[in-house]
């Protein structure tokens, strides 16, 4: 039996862990010689009863698929045995024993961090995510996220907008891209970073799989980052995990009115790290991913993205009714009240900030600050 069908065997089997197949690999030194070794010496090493079953009855037919798949250009296992098996990940208890990988395996060792949030942000929310994976991926971080549609996907855009370095890890085979609506962006990031999966090809969007993923998510970075979130987001598991694991969780504040930022004001409440930009993040994790120290305000002028958040030079008026509209979404009737100015005034300076970027809108006719000045 040759390495690679011993790994794909391995990593199907039942009950397996990473202590006992530690364990195997130390006493028979290969994935092959391991599962050669037979039923008595996986019993001596108190390998579980349904485990010694599966391996005593494997077929190497049972990983044709996975097989047919890694034949293909950039298609790659990395095992927990491997080089490029993620550093921080290999540390946990529950870390899946292999990834299958579409992209760049070399990716994986790299400093990360996970941006994660609504599936349905704010355009606030979608603009932060994108601007903050951009700017720390060119200083030298990957952006680590689920593809989910939202924050997720923006997070992965603002990456490839950066220096490419993304991993986008899936809740189901790498033959299936879900959600469908990401397939564009699954290639994109194929082809310029890294998926990620511990699901074997053919493996469907099983609503358990996804909590899987978030640990491997959490796992694989130096710390987590929520942009937007509501109490009942699945990105809350994902902050928890990774406090659980040891690492850094970030979370960034926003308006009282937003549900979307719920999520995030009790993370911080329950300890994680308040970020109002991304120097917050550089400053905790720089010396640990040895990546480029902040940015200081002389350099801001050179770097238009970092985010670290000038006050814009606007007109007496226009920074009236920027003022008057904070950071939650308000319409035009509520704005007029708030600044004095003539209700045709504001409609017309409103479409000044929005083509400028300074502001967005929302359906209903509501506009909220975009947060920073462009």
């Amino acid at each position: 039996m040759d390495e690679l069908t011993a790994w794909l065997l391995l990593l199907r089997a039942p009950s397996l862990d990473v202590e006992k197949l530690s364990l195997l690999l130390e006493k028979f030194g290969k994935a092959s010689a391991a599962l050669q070794a037979g039923a008595t010496a996986w019993r001596e090493l108190e390998l579980a009863s349904r485990t010694c079953s599966f391996l005593s009855t494997a077929a190497i037919d049972s990983v044709a698929i996975d097989r047919a798949w890694l034949e293909q250009p950039d298609h790659h296992l990395v095992s927990f045995d491997s080089i490029d098996y993620p550093p921080l990940l290999r540390h946990l208890s529950d870390a899946p024993l292999g990834l299958f990988v579409k992209g760049n395996p070399q990716l994986l060792r790299s400093p990360q961090l996970a941006i994660v949030g609504s599936r349905n942000p704010t355009p606030y929310g979608r603009e932060i995510a994108e601007s903050f994976a951009k700017h720390l991926t060119n200083c030298g971080l990957t952006i680590t996220s689920g593809l989910a549609a939202g924050i997720d996907a923006a997070s992965h855009r603002g990456a490839l907008a950066g220096n490419s370095m993304t991993i986008a890890v899936c809740g189901t085979g790498l033959d299936i891209i879900y959600p469908r609506s990401s397939d564009t962006l699954a290639r994109e990031i194929a082809a310029r970073g890294a998926l990620v999966s511990e699901f074997p090809p053919g493996t469907p969007p099983r609503k358990a799989n996804f909590p899987q993923r978030n640990r491997i998510i959490s796992g694989m970075s130096l710390g987590t980052l929520v942009v937007e979130a509501t109490l009942q987001s699945g990105s809350l598991i994902t902050a928890r995990l990774a406090g659980d694991q040891g690492r850094e969780v970030f979370a960034i504040p926003g308006s009282i009115h937003n549900p979307m930022a719920k999520g995030c004001h009790q993370l911080i409440r329950q300890g994680a790290k308040l970020v109002d930009s991304a120097e917050d993040i550089l400053s905790e994790l720089g010396p640990l991913a040895a990546v480029t120290p902040h940015l200081s305000q002389l350099d801001v002028a050179n770097h238009p993205d970092s985010l670290v958040f000038l006050e814009p030079q606007l007109d007496k008026e226009y920074k009236i009714l920027l003022d008057a509209l904070g950071f939650e979404p308000l319409g035009v009737d509520q704005l007029v009240m708030r600044s004095g100015l003539k209700a045709d005034a504001v409609a017309s300076m409103l479409l000044m900030l929005e083509l400028e970027g300074r502001i967005a809108s929302f359906p209903g006719g509501l506009y909220v600050q975009a947060g920073f000045g462009k």
